[in-house]
């Protein structure tokens, strides 16, 4: 799935080989440094081609009106957009007045290095300038994890073979209000047509110049204020020149660019080292006056301490990081390097989000806004809860704070409680199609059960019942009015739906009793519930806090339960399937597997109304629900659904493949497991959705790390009990990786014949293997004999088994492609992402709105 001779297999690095222009997007996001605050694209320094000159800053957003060509009560109003903050990355190398651009210049050496170990993004290579000059350039760029508002830049270079003047021009540009003045397209963008997956783009000017300047010491400011939101951010950038040769300087400051030019009249084989320090502010409130003040003293004490020192606190972080959170493949260094890279994305994506979300796309590109969605309580949520607990609490205080804007959207939508976002930045709603959007009402549950499983990880009932109890009473709260009960002939009640939901599955909008959403209600009823009682007993002080707070009545425990107990789970005795929805089986078979490539995904190609007509999956829904409420089916019971819906599921989406292969090897079919987790590791490697460009898959990486703890790993943690029923590929010698469970550390090595837990200092922790139950106190180790991997089925289920099958009013299932509409695509707009403007052209108001209809956040 890649280019070795260009991306040769290391474990610990990303190495790029040979420099090519052609897919230069998504080399962008693979060499992207970032900290979960600041990301800065793996743009070149000299700042030309490009697919998307991005510096983003987690939270950092505009507003707009959203404009629907037909409103109706209720429908989201206000859009939210990352912005692409003002660029520092941009230094500039100059030999004889020739610049060195690489689409043309004649490169001899090159190598750029992502390392894993150090944090540290690190180019080299050799430029023969058009009159025969040899100069080795060298460049590094860090972001820094210990120091969240840092960015460094590091350029070398050495003239050769001769004397010769060298100009760097180093430059903080703002790319949000202009073009480069250089243009910079990489080929084809110009050209690509409407993707729902990309982020809008707003005519009007957003960043409007506040305080700008420049000192004798080369020290450089540039702060702005977003025109709609109202967001200060400032870049504060200083230089550090070192050479023995002669050298002057220039400088010039405008309201959008911040130039710092340094003439050198270079000796043969004498350095010029310039270092460049950056700092990065942000606020929702703070004038940025102050923000520039707060970047002056982070580089004042970066001055202080000196750049090498960064550096190395890098590495260290780097080390620490790796302790916690390395999983080891035997055997593998290609899936090691891969899964390597997925991890560290993560650490890029969420290590100093500190209280805000988790972007879809981290903060390596604009894909999807830069909006937060249901991905990461599910699929990055869990990593950051056994690694390091703290990424998760912070990610999940966020949802806390966001908690008055979900009230307010409950009450719009007539309902109780709190109703959380499908997407946003802010706390507000901002999908504009209300279909794929506020109807996945499963977001709710979502947000409880990832504070559930963080709480049962990590003990920390302290946040719990001090803070985000408030999540669980105010998420069941909107169960409880959302849902409604069927009475009997007799009067009482049999049973509690819930109606006029989406659920994960993005080609099946608006239904009856979607099933993954009745199971995640019930978990989420449960959940409060339990919670709210376990305060009673045992927190008596906050138990009354948290009734005054939210006004609770005592009695309303006792109703989520029974709402829970009767909740209807939708069943075919004819298929002995569990159905997506009330309605899913009475639709028509899509025939998947005779459906052409060219015709896929299938977003672009078919009408919303022609997909939802059809059995057709973007992404597992009912397999999802398998997973995370596995203990509440029984193994025939996973079997028979997953062999029904794996082939009914498109791989549309980045999200299904990491579950559909850990119920794979669950189940038995472990070759199709280990085909599916292939496919998700190389998501955004091997560029398979094609949008890697975007940003990085950040969910799928998540879920790159699930898939190998619980699928291959077999761990399960249904009720805060720990269990294990590992699934080794036959051809992995060996697989390690770590947890945190309640403040203990556990090392887990599995082989073909054992699984091995080493514990390190804390209390014992019980948990069981395939049903026998084992403790392991600190500082033991426990070997725990294994007598095979699972059960073993053979190939893959194919729509070739649904023949002859019935439904329940015994017609016959059958597959088949809407012919109808085979030619017909999106239409394609002026420009390669949909227009914010004044006027919204018809065609550009159809496509934000399906846009925002197909784009779950890792679509």
């Amino acid at each position: 799935m890649i280019d070795r001779d260009r991306f040769p297999v290391d474990p610990w690095r990303l190495v790029e080989k040979r420099f090519s222009v052609e897919d230069i997007g998504v080399t962008e996001t693979l060499f992207a440094v970032g900290n979960g605050y600041l990301g800065l694209r793996g743009n070149h320094p000299e700042g030309r081609y490009a697919h998307e000159h991005g510096t983003f800053i987690n939270g950092f957003h505009e507003i707009f009106p959203i404009r629907h060509a037909e409103k109706a009560f209720g429908f989201a109003e206000v859009g939210q957009t990352i912005i692409n903050a003002p660029d520092a990355k941009v230094m500039r190398v100059y030999v004889d007045d020739e610049p060195l651009s690489l689409d043309v210049a004649d490169i001899r050496d090159y190598e750029r290095v992502l390392d894993m170990r150090t944090g540290v993004l690190t180019r080299k290579l050799l430029w023969v300038t058009p009159s025969g000059k040899e100069v080795q350039v060298d460049f590094e760029r860090l972001v820094s994890f210990e120091q969240r508002h840092l960015a460094i830049m590091r350029l070398t270079i050495t003239v050769l073979n001769s004397d010769a003047p060298v100009s760097v021009s180093s430059q903080i540009v703002n790319r949000q209000d202009g073009e480069d003045v250089y243009g910079g397209s990489a080929p084809g963008r110009a050209a690509a047509g409407f993707d729902p997956r990309k982020t809008e783009k707003i005519e009007e000017r957003v960043l409007q110049p506040q305080e700008y300047w420049q000192d004798e010491d080369g020290r450089s400011v540039l702060s702005y204020k977003s025109t709609n939101s109202g967001m200060t951010v400032s870049v504060v950038a200083d230089h550090l020149v070192e050479t023995e040769n002669e050298y002057s300087s220039r400088r010039l400051i405008e309201p959008d660019i911040a130039k710092n030019v340094y003439r050198v009249n270079a000796r043969q084989g004498v350095p010029i080292t310039v270092t460049k320090l950056v700092s990065y502010h942000t606020s929702r409130g703070v004038p940025a006056r102050e923000l520039v003040e707060r970047g002056r003293r982070v580089l004042d004490r970066v001055r202080e301490e000196g750049v090498a020192v960064q550096f190395e606190r890098q590495a260290e972080w780097c080390a620490d990081f790796w302790r916690r959170s390395d999983v080891r493949i035997g055997g593998h260094e290609d899936l090691q390097q891969a899964t390597r890279w997925c991890l560290f994305q993560l650490a890029q994506a969420a290590a100093r989000a500190d209280g805000q979300g988790v972007p879809a796309k981290g903060v390596s590109g604009s894909g999807y806004s830069g909006h937060y969605f249901w991905d990461t309580e599910v699929y990055v949520l869990p990593f950051l809860a056994y690694t390091t607990p703290l990424w998760a609490r912070n990610a999940l205080r966020m949802r806390y704070l966001m908690l008055p804007a979900a009230r307010r959207r409950a009450r719009q939508l007539n309902e109780a409680g709190a109703l959380f976002p499908w997407r946003t930045i802010n706390g507000e709603e901002a999908s504009a199609y209300y279909a794929a959007g506020t109807a996945q009402y499963h977001i709710n549950a979502d947000v409880s059960f990832a504070l559930a499983k963080y709480v049962r990880a990590t003990g920390d009932v302290d946040f719990l019942y001090r803070e985000a109890v408030d999540i669980a009473v105010e998420t069941a709260r909107l169960w409880s009015t959302l849902g409604f009960w069927r009475f009997g002939e007799d009067g009482s009640a049999e049973s509690f739906h819930i109606h006029g939901v989406t659920g994960p599955d993005e080609y099946t909008t608006v239904v009856n009793d979607n099933l993954f959403t009745n199971v995640m209600a019930r978990f989420n009823l449960r959940f409060a519930a339990r919670t709210v009682r376990d305060m009673a007993e045992e927190a008596p002080e906050e138990y009354r806090a948290l009734i005054e707070r939210l006004d609770l009545d005592p009695a309303e425990a006792d109703g989520w339960e029974r709402a829970a107990e009767a909740l209807l789970i939708p069943f075919s005795e004819s298929l002995r399937i569990h159905p997506q929805d009330a309605v899913f089986l009475d639709r028509e078979v899509w025939d998947l597997e005779n459906t052409p490539d060219s015709q896929r995904p299938l977003l672009l190609h078919f009408h919303p109304l022609v997909i939802y007509r059809y059995q057709v999956l973007k992404q597992a829904d009912v397999v999802l629900a398998l997973f995370l409420q596995g203990n509440h089916f029984t193994d025939e019971e996973k079997l028979a659904d997953f062999e029904y819906y794996d082939p009914l599921t498109t791989g549309d989406s980045t999200l299904s493949g990491v579950v559909q292969s850990i119920l794979a090897a669950e189940v038995g079919y472990q070759d199709l497991a280990l085909e599916y987790f292939l496919e998700s590791i190389y998501v955004d490697l091997g560029d398979l959705h094609s949008n890697a460009s975007d940003g990085v898959h950040v969910a799928s990486a998540g879920g790159v790390w699930t898939a190998l703890v619980s699928g291959f790993g077999g761990m399960r943690d249904h009720y805060g009990a720990l269990s294990f029923d590992p699934r080794l590929p036959r051809d992995w010698p060996s697989l390690e990786y770590t947890l945190h469970w309640q403040g203990t550390r556990l090392d887990i090595t599995l082989t073909a014949d054992a699984m091995t837990v080493a514990a390190g200092p804390g209390d014992p922790v019980d948990f069981s293997v395939r049903g026998r139950e084992f403790r392991v106190a600190g500082g033991d180790t426990v070997r725990i004999p294994l007598a095979g991997q699972g059960p073993l089925l053979s190939g893959r289920p194919s729509l070739r088994q649904l023949a002859q099958s019935r439904r329940e009013d015994g017609s016959l299932l059958s597959a088949s492609i809407p012919d109808a509409t085979v030619t017909t695509s999106i239409p394609t707009v002026t420009t390669d992402v949909p227009i914010i403007t004044g006027e919204v052209p018809v065609v550009e108001d159809y496509a934000q709105t399906f846009a925002d209809q197909q784009v779950g956040s890792d679509s």
